[in-house]
């Protein structure tokens, strides 16, 4: 039961977090998404790493909160939990000056071990967080935190405080694996003992992967788009890890990265030369001349402007970019670009900038508040990436009215939707493949609609301007990961409504999330309705062919094999059938379990008619009801398509007997589908010369029991009935047989059966055994 008085508590560890410390857009997640989760009703702790770079202002509201000692392979080293309340949020910096302080985060000879460190400090802290705080969620992101789940399961497992904790890893750049020597893995990591976790780390002959031990060992595997998660699966996107991630797709999941729309808000943002709104864009107008005279570009408002900010590596598409920029320049489109990385780029683009001098512009370098007034003053936003797990860029973009030119791969394909010209519909333009002649396309048909339909131009830019990318959005979606792995903690009733919808859709329970989709979706009840009709789908299916509508919600399951279910139903429906008939309801009797026969009736009318000639010959009208018992015998030596016809014919010589002490008017009616059942077999008796030896020795002995009197009828049925199934499974043109006279029982109940036809039937009875002997014999000869 879910337990209403309590929330959900969440450690989100990350080795980076604005505004603390910031490399890239890990940085920008760890920053918002806390925050978020704390607005939806969570607790969230937030750990960091205690870097030398953090600003003393932040530094100064720390305060010592605990400390303790990690063990790390043979050494033994000491961890401080420094406390910080900012923004209503709870940070939890990890404080060892041998490890981190240094004036970068990352890039040192010993970032195997300084991050080791950390995931291990991260598990050892969940015994020392406050009071109340029992961790829920452990939430690790990227390689840098890889571990943790790994020393959870390892070093911690069956101690009571962690019990509770699931993990979650977030993959936020699949390329970033964390990647050592496996002399590691006895010196520092002290799992080379351990079986399992040595085999699972490691991705070579003498090389362990971090990131691979948490896809591995993480309850629950995301990543920061939908359209990554699946490229990731795939060998050119998923760098050697492809693999294990189509192994685990059942548990990954891509949810996409919001921005804070605060933060980047042209309406208050004052680091850009005017403010404007999605109502009033005049402002818009004068952040382009503004930048256009900063960068030394010719001021003109009828020539659309295309910036870039990024860095200036192949990922970012710069190969296209370098292909493509002398025709983009020579076209009449201004281009400023902002950035730092390979120096092959950063000359191309001086380059340019001096054969296009008043057109291109080029500032190599890091500039955060150029950036702001480059996304405000552009028209359209170029980012070309090879790959991109998300990107925030082009999202910034769309909020300060910036069509983006993207290349559809990853977030950029998610939060991208492409102009369509007959619809009107799009926030910015798109192109397929990694190719610099389309990249070119793309931006001249931007370009082209800049300068001849402005209108349409201005709606995108509303339509791009309006778009939801808030980390609430986010929030909500991990919050449905987090309750679906904890169901006894109740959701507040304020964010509870979308996973509910989501079950009603889903009706079924998925294991971990994962996707979806799916990709499953978090859900966590299933319909117990949807089980009780199984018992009867298994035979309606069985039957026949000609049924089109069977039992409800009872569709989807294939006909199964187990024997015993498939007697009990039939029986069961015969009884029912008996019943209905007898009290002359047929409305009724199609809502009971005899739904089955009225549907193959109303299916099979032609069928009911022929069968209905052939049963007015002499011959046949003289086997009634004391032929029934004899009935199964030519039944059990046909083949494997008569066997339908015997099983229902002595599930309909069993419901006669049950009901023959009832009424006259019962007995009759059931006399009419067995003498057309009779009839049915009679025909097929010519097909017995193929059957087996041990199909006619199974024949001589239900002769001998169906020659008992008619009051043992019903232990006989009982007795043949499985041995009818275990012959073989109906064919489809056994169904077709028997569904006629059985379809012609009900409208024509006492049409053509006899005043007393017991002396008949035992007239007749012997002749068939005495068939079946000569050609028993026959066959021994033979």
């Amino acid at each position: 039961m879910a337990d209403s008085s309590k929330k959900m508590q969440i450690v989100f560890a990350s080795a980076e977090c604005a505004p603390f410390v910031k490399t890239g857009g890990l940085g920008d997640v760890a920053g918002s998404l806390p925050a978020a989760l704390v607005r939806a009703g969570a607790e969230v702790i937030v750990m960091v790493p205690k870097y030398a770079t953090i600003k003393d202002e932040y530094k100064s509201q720390m305060k010592h909160f605990s400390d303790f000692y990690v063990s790390l392979g043979w050494r033994n080293e000491y961890c401080g939990l420094e406390k910080l309340e900012h923004d209503g949020v709870t940070y939890m910096f990890i404080d060892n000056e041998r490890y981190f302080a240094r004036d970068y985060p990352y890039g040192f000879f010993d970032d195997g071990e300084r991050f080791a460190f950390f995931s291990k400090a991260i598990t050892e802290s969940l015994q020392h967080l406050p009071e109340g705080f029992e961790c829920d969620i452990l939430h690790c992101n990227d390689w840098q935190t890889a571990l943790a789940p790994v020393f959870l399961r390892e070093f911690y497992q069956g101690l009571p405080l962690y019990d509770r904790v699931k993990t979650v890893f977030s993959i936020h750049n699949v390329a970033f694996q964390g990647q050592f020597s496996d002399t590691v893995m006895e010196d520092i990591l002290g799992v080379a003992h351990i079986p399992a976790a040595a085999s699972q780390l490691r991705c070579d002959a003498c090389s362990i992967n971090y990131m691979l031990g948490a896809l591995r060992y993480a309850d629950a595997i995301t990543t920061v788009s939908p359209t990554y998660a699946g490229e990731i699966q795939t060998p050119e996107f998923g760098e050697g890890l492809d693999g294990v991630l189509r192994e685990r797709s059942y548990a990954l999941q891509g949810i996409l990265n919001g921005i804070d729309v605060a933060g980047f808000d042209p309406a208050t943002d004052k680091r850009i030369a005017a403010n404007y709104t999605v109502e009033d864009r005049s402002g818009k107008a004068v952040c382009k001349a503004k930048l256009q005279e900063e960068l030394g570009l010719e001021v003109r408002d009828d020539h659309p402007l295309m910036v870039m900010v990024t860095r200036l590596t192949r990922q970012k598409g710069m190969d296209l970019v370098m292909y493509a920029l002398d025709r983009i320049l020579a076209g009449g489109v201004q281009v400023a670009v902002l950035g730092t990385g390979d120096s092959d780029y950063e000359d191309g683009l001086r380059y340019f900038q001096d054969k296009y001098p008043g057109t291109m512009a080029a500032r190599i370098e890091f500039d955060p508040a150029l950036s702001q007034r480059m996304y405000a003053a552009a028209d359209m936003f170029l980012m070309p990436s090879k790959f991109e797990p998300c990107g925030l860029s082009q999202i910034i973009a769309m909020r300060y009215g910036t069509l983006p030119i993207v290349r559809e791969t990853g977030g950029l394909k998610d939060t991208v939707i492409p102009y369509n010209e007959f619809t009107g519909e799009g926030t910015g333009f798109s192109f397929s493949n990694f190719n610099g002649d389309e990249m070119g396309d793309a931006v001249f048909r931007a370009a082209r609609l800049f300068w001849d339909n402005h209108d349409v131009w201005n709606q995108l830019v509303t339509q791009a301007m309006s778009q939801d990318f808030s980390w609430t959005r986010s929030a909500d979606k991990y919050l449905d990961l987090y309750y679906f792995m904890h169901p006894e903690i109740e959701r507040p009733a304020a964010v509870a409504d979308e996973p509910a919808v989501m079950a009603e859709k889903a009706g079924t329970e998925p294991e971990v999330v994962a996707k979806p989709e799916p990709k499953a979706e978090p859900v966590v009840e299933a319909p117990a309705a949807a089980e009780e009709p199984k018992a009867e789908e298994k035979p309606v299916e069985a039957e026949s062919e000609v049924k089109v509508e069977p039992a409800p919600e009872a569709e989807e399951k294939p006909a199964a094999k187990p024997a015993d279910k498939k007697t009990t139903t039939r029986k069961r429906t015969a009884r029912k059938a008996t019943t209905a008939k007898a009290a002359v309801t047929l409305t009724a009797a199609a809502k009971t379990a005899a739904a089955k026969a009225t549907t193959t009736r109303k299916r099979t009318t032609a069928a009911a008619k022929k069968a209905a000639e052939v049963e007015a010959t002499p011959g046949v009208k003289a086997e009634t009801a004391k032929s029934q018992p004899a009935a199964k015998a030519p039944a059990k030596t046909a083949a494997k398509k008569t066997t339908a016809t015997a099983k229902k014919a002595t599930a309909a010589k069993k419901a006669t007997v049950t009901k023959a002490t009832a009424t006259k008017a019962a007995a009759k009616v059931e006399e009419t589908p067995a003498e057309s059942k009779a009839e049915a077999t009679v025909e097929t008796k010519p097909a017995a010369k193929t059957t087996t030896r041990k199909r006619a020795t199974a024949t001589k002995k239900t002769t001998a029991k169906a020659a008992t009197p008619k009051a043992e009828a019903k232990p006989t049925a009982a007795k043949e009935e499985p041995k009818a199934e275990v012959k073989a499974k109906p064919a489809p043109k056994a169904a077709e047989v028997k569904a006629a006279p059985k379809a012609e029982a009900k409208p024509e109940p006492a049409k053509e059966t006899p005043a007393s036809p017991a002396a008949p039937a035992e007239k007749k009875a012997p002749s068939k055994k005495t068939s079946v002997r000569k050609a028993m014999a026959t066959r021994k000869r033979r």
